[in-house]
Protein backbone atom coordinates (compact mmCIF):
# COMPACT_ATOMS: atom_id res chain seq x y z
CA UNK A 1 0.00 0.00 0.00
CA UNK A 2 1.32 3.44 -0.93
CA UNK A 3 2.30 5.68 1.99
CA UNK A 4 1.71 9.40 1.55
CA UNK A 5 4.11 11.84 3.22
CA UNK A 6 1.26 14.12 4.36
CA UNK A 7 -1.50 11.92 5.85
CA UNK A 8 -4.54 13.95 6.91
CA UNK A 9 -7.35 11.41 6.79
CA UNK A 10 -9.96 11.50 9.59
CA UNK A 11 -9.09 7.97 10.66
CA UNK A 12 -7.55 5.53 10.77
CA UNK A 13 -4.86 7.99 11.74
CA UNK A 14 -1.10 7.68 11.45
CA UNK A 15 0.33 5.25 13.99
CA UNK A 16 3.65 6.31 15.54
CA UNK A 17 6.57 3.91 15.34
CA UNK A 18 6.72 3.40 19.12
CA UNK A 19 3.06 2.34 19.16
CA UNK A 20 3.66 -0.10 16.30
CA UNK A 21 6.77 -1.44 18.00
CA UNK A 22 4.97 -1.98 21.31
CA UNK A 23 2.80 -4.67 19.77
CA UNK A 24 5.68 -6.57 18.19
CA UNK A 25 6.86 -8.79 20.98
CA UNK A 26 6.45 -12.39 22.08
CA UNK A 27 4.08 -12.34 25.04
CA UNK A 28 3.74 -16.08 25.38
CA UNK A 29 0.36 -17.58 26.19
CA UNK A 30 -1.35 -14.24 26.66
CA UNK A 31 -4.51 -14.62 28.65
CA UNK A 32 -3.29 -17.50 30.81
CA UNK A 33 -0.33 -15.49 32.14
CA UNK A 34 -0.66 -13.39 35.28
CA UNK A 35 1.39 -10.69 33.56
CA UNK A 36 -1.31 -10.24 30.92
CA UNK A 37 -4.04 -9.53 33.46
CA UNK A 38 -1.80 -6.99 35.18
CA UNK A 39 -1.14 -5.43 31.78
CA UNK A 40 -4.84 -5.30 30.88
CA UNK A 41 -5.70 -3.69 34.22
CA UNK A 42 -2.99 -1.10 33.72
CA UNK A 43 -4.29 -0.16 30.27
CA UNK A 44 -7.82 0.03 31.62
CA UNK A 45 -6.68 2.56 34.23
CA UNK A 46 -5.03 4.69 31.54
CA UNK A 47 -8.19 4.62 29.42
CA UNK A 48 -10.16 5.76 32.46
CA UNK A 49 -7.86 8.75 32.77
CA UNK A 50 -8.24 9.61 29.08
CA UNK A 51 -12.03 9.66 29.10
CA UNK A 52 -12.34 10.83 32.70
CA UNK A 53 -14.31 8.04 34.28
CA UNK A 54 -14.21 5.77 37.31
CA UNK A 55 -16.24 3.12 35.51
CA UNK A 56 -14.97 -0.25 34.38
CA UNK A 57 -13.72 -0.17 30.78
CA UNK A 58 -14.15 -3.26 28.61
CA UNK A 59 -11.43 -3.61 25.96
CA UNK A 60 -12.87 -5.73 23.17
CA UNK A 61 -11.24 -7.23 20.10
CA UNK A 62 -12.67 -5.80 16.90
CA UNK A 63 -13.03 -2.43 15.19
CA UNK A 64 -14.99 0.17 17.19
CA UNK A 65 -18.26 -1.18 15.79
CA UNK A 66 -17.84 -4.15 18.11
CA UNK A 67 -18.65 -1.95 21.11
CA UNK A 68 -21.28 0.14 19.32
CA UNK A 69 -23.20 -3.06 18.58
CA UNK A 70 -22.29 -4.82 21.80
CA UNK A 71 -23.49 -2.00 24.04
CA UNK A 72 -26.88 -1.93 22.29
CA UNK A 73 -27.40 -5.69 22.25
CA UNK A 74 -26.24 -6.05 25.85
CA UNK A 75 -28.74 -3.51 27.25
CA UNK A 76 -31.81 -3.52 24.97
CA UNK A 77 -34.68 -5.95 24.55
CA UNK A 78 -37.71 -5.94 22.25
CA UNK A 79 -40.15 -3.27 23.38
CA UNK A 80 -37.55 -1.01 25.00
CA UNK A 81 -37.79 2.63 23.97
CA UNK A 82 -34.76 4.31 22.40
CA UNK A 83 -34.44 7.98 21.52
CA UNK A 84 -31.63 8.57 19.02
CA UNK A 85 -30.21 12.06 18.61
CA UNK A 86 -28.98 12.30 15.03
CA UNK A 87 -26.97 15.01 13.29
CA UNK A 88 -25.21 12.88 10.72
CA UNK A 89 -24.44 9.48 9.24
CA UNK A 90 -23.51 7.78 12.50
CA UNK A 91 -26.30 9.27 14.59
CA UNK A 92 -28.91 8.08 12.12
CA UNK A 93 -27.03 4.81 11.76
CA UNK A 94 -27.18 4.06 15.48
CA UNK A 95 -30.96 4.51 15.32
CA UNK A 96 -31.09 1.87 12.58
CA UNK A 97 -28.91 -0.43 14.64
CA UNK A 98 -31.26 -0.06 17.61
CA UNK A 99 -34.22 -0.90 15.36
CA UNK A 100 -32.78 -4.35 14.75
CA UNK A 101 -33.29 -4.98 18.48
CA UNK A 102 -36.46 -3.02 19.25
CA UNK A 103 -39.02 -1.33 17.02
CA UNK A 104 -39.60 1.39 19.62
CA UNK A 105 -37.06 3.87 18.27
CA UNK A 106 -37.69 7.59 17.82
CA UNK A 107 -35.18 9.90 16.11
CA UNK A 108 -34.64 13.53 17.04
CA UNK A 109 -33.09 14.50 13.74
CA UNK A 110 -31.12 17.55 12.69
CA UNK A 111 -29.53 18.66 9.45
CA UNK A 112 -26.05 17.36 8.71
CA UNK A 113 -24.63 20.90 8.94
CA UNK A 114 -25.74 21.58 12.51
CA UNK A 115 -25.29 20.27 16.02
CA UNK A 116 -28.12 18.94 18.16
CA UNK A 117 -30.34 21.43 20.00
CA UNK A 118 -30.47 20.31 23.67
CA UNK A 119 -33.87 21.95 24.21
CA UNK A 120 -35.43 19.98 21.34
CA UNK A 121 -33.82 16.82 22.67
CA UNK A 122 -35.13 17.51 26.16
CA UNK A 123 -38.66 18.03 24.84
CA UNK A 124 -38.47 14.77 22.91
CA UNK A 125 -37.27 12.91 26.01
CA UNK A 126 -40.17 14.30 28.03
CA UNK A 127 -42.67 13.22 25.38
CA UNK A 128 -41.22 9.78 24.60
CA UNK A 129 -39.81 8.67 27.97
CA UNK A 130 -37.16 6.31 26.58
CA UNK A 131 -35.06 3.73 28.34
CA UNK A 132 -31.98 4.89 26.40
CA UNK A 133 -30.82 8.05 24.65
CA UNK A 134 -28.11 7.61 21.99
CA UNK A 135 -25.85 10.33 20.64
CA UNK A 136 -22.62 10.85 18.69
CA UNK A 137 -19.95 13.08 20.22
CA UNK A 138 -18.16 13.95 16.95
CA UNK A 139 -19.73 13.17 13.58
CA UNK A 140 -16.63 12.61 11.46
CA UNK A 141 -18.46 12.55 8.07
CA UNK A 142 -19.58 16.16 8.63
CA UNK A 143 -17.10 17.52 11.19
CA UNK A 144 -19.81 18.37 13.73
CA UNK A 145 -19.32 18.25 17.50
CA UNK A 146 -22.47 17.77 19.56
CA UNK A 147 -23.31 19.24 23.00
CA UNK A 148 -23.09 15.95 24.87
CA UNK A 149 -22.75 17.60 28.29
CA UNK A 150 -26.00 19.57 27.92
CA UNK A 151 -27.91 16.58 26.55
CA UNK A 152 -26.54 14.55 29.46
CA UNK A 153 -28.11 17.07 31.82
CA UNK A 154 -31.48 16.56 30.13
CA UNK A 155 -31.08 12.78 30.29
CA UNK A 156 -30.47 12.90 34.03
CA UNK A 157 -33.19 15.49 34.69
CA UNK A 158 -35.77 13.30 32.95
CA UNK A 159 -34.65 10.13 34.71
CA UNK A 160 -33.64 8.23 31.56
CA UNK A 161 -31.89 5.03 32.68
CA UNK A 162 -29.16 4.91 30.00
CA UNK A 163 -27.13 7.47 28.02
CA UNK A 164 -25.17 5.89 25.14
CA UNK A 165 -22.49 8.05 23.49
CA UNK A 166 -20.34 7.24 20.47
CA UNK A 167 -17.11 9.07 21.39
CA UNK A 168 -14.96 7.24 18.86
CA UNK A 169 -13.80 10.37 17.02
CA UNK A 170 -13.40 12.62 20.05
CA UNK A 171 -11.84 10.64 22.89
CA UNK A 172 -8.27 11.77 23.39
CA UNK A 173 -8.61 14.88 21.22
CA UNK A 174 -11.71 16.77 22.34
CA UNK A 175 -13.24 17.54 25.70
CA UNK A 176 -14.93 14.42 27.05
CA UNK A 177 -15.90 14.02 30.71
CA UNK A 178 -17.69 10.69 30.89
CA UNK A 179 -18.85 10.67 34.50
CA UNK A 180 -19.67 14.36 34.88
CA UNK A 181 -21.68 14.25 31.66
CA UNK A 182 -23.67 11.25 32.88
CA UNK A 183 -22.58 8.88 30.11
CA UNK A 184 -23.49 5.29 30.94
CA UNK A 185 -22.00 3.68 27.83
CA UNK A 186 -19.03 5.65 26.49
CA UNK A 187 -17.79 4.07 23.27
CA UNK A 188 -14.22 4.53 22.03
CA UNK A 189 -12.10 3.20 19.15
CA UNK A 190 -8.35 2.76 18.94
CA UNK A 191 -7.84 4.21 15.46
CA UNK A 192 -8.81 7.87 15.76
CA UNK A 193 -7.37 10.36 18.29
CA UNK A 194 -5.47 7.64 20.13
CA UNK A 195 -3.42 6.94 16.97
CA UNK A 196 -3.29 3.20 17.56
CA UNK A 197 -4.03 0.57 14.91
CA UNK A 198 -7.67 -0.38 14.23
CA UNK A 199 -8.77 -3.53 15.96
CA UNK A 200 -9.92 -2.58 19.45
CA UNK A 201 -13.19 -1.16 20.71
CA UNK A 202 -13.48 0.12 24.28
CA UNK A 203 -16.55 0.94 26.33
CA UNK A 204 -16.80 2.49 29.78
CA UNK A 205 -19.86 1.04 31.52
CA UNK A 206 -21.60 2.70 34.48
CA UNK A 207 -22.95 0.67 37.39
CA UNK A 208 -26.56 1.19 36.31
CA UNK A 209 -25.61 0.07 32.79
CA UNK A 210 -23.98 -3.07 34.22
CA UNK A 211 -27.22 -3.79 36.09
CA UNK A 212 -29.09 -3.61 32.80
CA UNK A 213 -26.47 -5.81 31.16
CA UNK A 214 -27.10 -8.41 33.86
CA UNK A 215 -30.88 -8.22 33.36
CA UNK A 216 -30.67 -8.44 29.58
CA UNK A 217 -28.34 -11.44 29.64
CA UNK A 218 -27.26 -11.12 26.01
CA UNK A 219 -24.73 -13.74 24.89
CA UNK A 220 -22.54 -13.35 21.85
CA UNK A 221 -19.06 -12.38 20.73
CA UNK A 222 -19.82 -8.69 21.38
CA UNK A 223 -21.55 -9.24 24.74
CA UNK A 224 -20.44 -6.95 27.55
CA UNK A 225 -21.43 -9.23 30.41
CA UNK A 226 -18.25 -11.36 30.56
CA UNK A 227 -16.12 -8.22 30.87
CA UNK A 228 -17.72 -7.12 34.12
CA UNK A 229 -15.50 -9.42 36.18
CA UNK A 230 -13.05 -10.79 33.61
CA UNK A 231 -10.03 -9.48 35.50
CA UNK A 232 -11.17 -10.84 38.84
CA UNK A 233 -11.96 -14.26 37.37
CA UNK A 234 -8.82 -14.27 35.21
CA UNK A 235 -10.96 -15.36 32.28
CA UNK A 236 -11.94 -13.66 29.02
CA UNK A 237 -14.70 -14.85 26.68
CA UNK A 238 -12.23 -15.13 23.80
CA UNK A 239 -8.48 -14.76 23.32
CA UNK A 240 -7.72 -11.06 23.81
CA UNK A 241 -5.76 -9.18 21.15
CA UNK A 242 -2.87 -8.69 23.53
CA UNK A 243 -0.50 -7.36 20.87
CA UNK A 244 -3.04 -4.63 20.09
CA UNK A 245 -3.53 -3.92 23.80
CA UNK A 246 0.22 -3.42 24.16
CA UNK A 247 0.11 -0.89 21.32
CA UNK A 248 -2.90 0.78 22.91
CA UNK A 249 -0.96 1.25 26.14
CA UNK A 250 1.85 3.00 24.25
CA UNK A 251 -0.75 5.24 22.57
CA UNK A 252 -2.30 6.13 25.93
CA UNK A 253 1.15 6.81 27.37
CA UNK A 254 1.88 9.27 24.57
CA UNK A 255 -1.17 11.36 25.45
CA UNK A 256 -0.83 11.09 29.22
CA UNK A 257 2.86 12.00 29.14
CA UNK A 258 2.03 15.19 27.26
CA UNK A 259 -0.95 15.87 29.52
CA UNK A 260 -4.54 15.31 28.42
CA UNK A 261 -5.48 18.98 28.76
CA UNK A 262 -2.46 20.03 26.71
CA UNK A 263 -3.29 17.48 23.99
CA UNK A 264 -6.91 18.66 23.80
CA UNK A 265 -5.73 22.28 23.60
CA UNK A 266 -3.32 21.36 20.81
CA UNK A 267 -6.21 19.85 18.84
CA UNK A 268 -8.28 22.99 19.41
CA UNK A 269 -5.42 25.26 18.29
CA UNK A 270 -4.64 23.23 15.16
CA UNK A 271 -8.34 23.17 14.24
CA UNK A 272 -8.59 26.96 14.57
CA UNK A 273 -5.45 27.42 12.48
CA UNK A 274 -6.75 25.05 9.82
CA UNK A 275 -10.05 26.89 9.48
CA UNK A 276 -8.39 30.29 9.40
CA UNK A 277 -6.20 29.25 6.50
CA UNK A 278 -9.11 27.65 4.64
CA UNK A 279 -11.15 30.85 4.96
CA UNK A 280 -8.18 32.85 3.66
CA UNK A 281 -8.10 30.51 0.66
CA UNK A 282 -11.73 31.38 -0.04
CA UNK A 283 -13.07 27.92 0.77
CA UNK A 284 -16.40 27.36 2.48
CA UNK A 285 -16.42 25.46 5.76
CA UNK A 286 -18.93 22.89 6.94
CA UNK A 287 -20.98 22.92 9.21
CA UNK A 288 -22.59 26.32 8.83
CA UNK A 289 -21.73 27.49 12.36
CA UNK A 290 -18.02 27.23 13.00
CA UNK A 291 -18.61 26.99 16.76
CA UNK A 292 -20.16 23.56 16.06
CA UNK A 293 -17.05 22.31 14.23
CA UNK A 294 -15.06 19.53 15.86
CA UNK A 295 -11.55 19.97 17.20
CA UNK A 296 -10.48 16.72 15.55
CA UNK A 297 -11.67 17.10 11.95
CA UNK A 298 -12.49 19.97 9.61
CA UNK A 299 -15.04 19.57 6.82
CA UNK A 300 -14.83 21.75 3.71
CA UNK A 301 -17.29 22.16 0.85
CA UNK A 302 -15.96 20.98 -2.50
CA UNK A 303 -15.56 24.17 -4.59
CA UNK A 304 -18.07 24.84 -7.34
CA UNK A 305 -16.88 23.61 -10.69
CA UNK A 306 -14.69 20.94 -9.09
CA UNK A 307 -15.27 17.41 -7.82
CA UNK A 308 -13.91 15.46 -4.90
CA UNK A 309 -12.53 12.83 -7.27
CA UNK A 310 -10.49 15.44 -9.14
CA UNK A 311 -9.36 17.16 -5.94
CA UNK A 312 -8.37 13.86 -4.36
CA UNK A 313 -6.33 12.87 -7.42
CA UNK A 314 -4.49 16.19 -7.43
CA UNK A 315 -3.82 16.11 -3.71
CA UNK A 316 -2.40 12.61 -3.93
CA UNK A 317 -0.13 13.77 -6.75
CA UNK A 318 1.21 16.29 -4.22
CA UNK A 319 1.76 13.55 -1.63
CA UNK A 320 -1.27 14.55 0.43
CA UNK A 321 -4.20 12.37 1.38
CA UNK A 322 -7.35 13.85 2.92
CA UNK A 323 -10.78 12.25 3.21
CA UNK A 324 -13.99 12.50 1.25
CA UNK A 325 -17.30 11.91 2.99
CA UNK A 326 -20.05 9.30 3.03
CA UNK A 327 -23.83 9.18 2.89
CA UNK A 328 -25.68 12.30 1.71
CA UNK A 329 -22.47 14.35 1.89
CA UNK A 330 -20.46 12.10 -0.43
CA UNK A 331 -18.90 14.23 -3.18
CA UNK A 332 -20.08 17.46 -1.55
CA UNK A 333 -17.47 17.94 1.15
CA UNK A 334 -13.98 16.73 1.96
CA UNK A 335 -12.36 16.41 5.36
CA UNK A 336 -9.03 17.18 6.96
CA UNK A 337 -8.24 14.87 9.84
CA UNK A 338 -6.14 16.77 12.39
CA UNK A 339 -6.57 14.21 15.15
CA UNK A 340 -4.13 12.14 17.15
CA UNK A 341 -0.53 12.60 16.00
CA UNK A 342 -1.94 14.41 12.95
CA UNK A 343 -2.88 17.34 15.20
CA UNK A 344 0.38 18.86 14.07
CA UNK A 345 0.52 22.40 12.68
CA UNK A 346 3.46 21.72 10.37
CA UNK A 347 1.77 18.64 8.92
CA UNK A 348 -1.51 20.51 8.39
CA UNK A 349 0.31 23.44 6.80
CA UNK A 350 2.01 21.08 4.36
CA UNK A 351 -1.38 19.73 3.35
CA UNK A 352 -2.95 23.17 3.06
CA UNK A 353 0.00 24.48 1.04
CA UNK A 354 -0.60 21.67 -1.43
CA UNK A 355 -4.31 22.41 -1.50
CA UNK A 356 -3.57 26.09 -2.25
CA UNK A 357 -1.42 25.08 -5.24
CA UNK A 358 -4.31 23.26 -6.90
CA UNK A 359 -6.07 25.52 -9.43
CA UNK A 360 -9.73 26.21 -8.72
Amino acid sequence: MKRYPVPLVPGPTTVPEDVLAAGHYDFGSGDIEAEFFEHYGRVEEKLRALIRTRNRVAIMSGEAMVVLWGALKSTLSPGDRVLSVATGVFGYGIAEMARTITSEVTVVGFDYDEAADPEKVSAAIEAFRPKMVTMVHVETPSGVVNPVARVGEAVRACGVPLFYVDAVAGAGGAELVTDDWGIDLCLVGSQKCLSAPPGLGMVAVSERAWEEVERTGYQGYDALLPFRDALERRWFPYTPAWHAIAGLEAACDRILSLGLDAVIQAHTDVAAHTRKRLREMGLSLFPRREAESAATVTAVRVPDGSSWENLDRRLRAEGVVMGGSIGPLAGKIFRIGHMGVQADRALVDAGLDALARIPA
